[in-house]
């Protein structure tokens, strides 16, 4: 499905725990998150900490999507 959105010129970002399975189903934009139960967060870490950690996870995936890519691109 990724790959078809993609076609129709709409960029697509996968926000994963387990990248692999996002680069199986043809995901060409990856941002790795954090933990299966707590994708985007870590209910670990207190206050402007975690929210921080949450900014920096929808930030990286925004920036990915006005990124051009040829192929599949993990964004660290």
């Amino acid at each position: 499905m990724v790959k078809e959105i993609e076609r129709y010129g709409i960029p697509i970002v996968h926000m994963s725990t387990i990248t692999t399975i996002s680069q199986a189903v043809g995901a060409n934009r990856i941002v790795p998150t954090i933990a299966i139960p707590h994708p985007v967060g870590n209910p670990s870490i207190a206050g402007p900490g975690e929210e921080a950690l949450r900014r920096d996870l929808v930030e990286r995936a925004v920036k990915s999507l006005g990124t051009p890519v040829e192929d599949i691109t993990i964004f660290d």
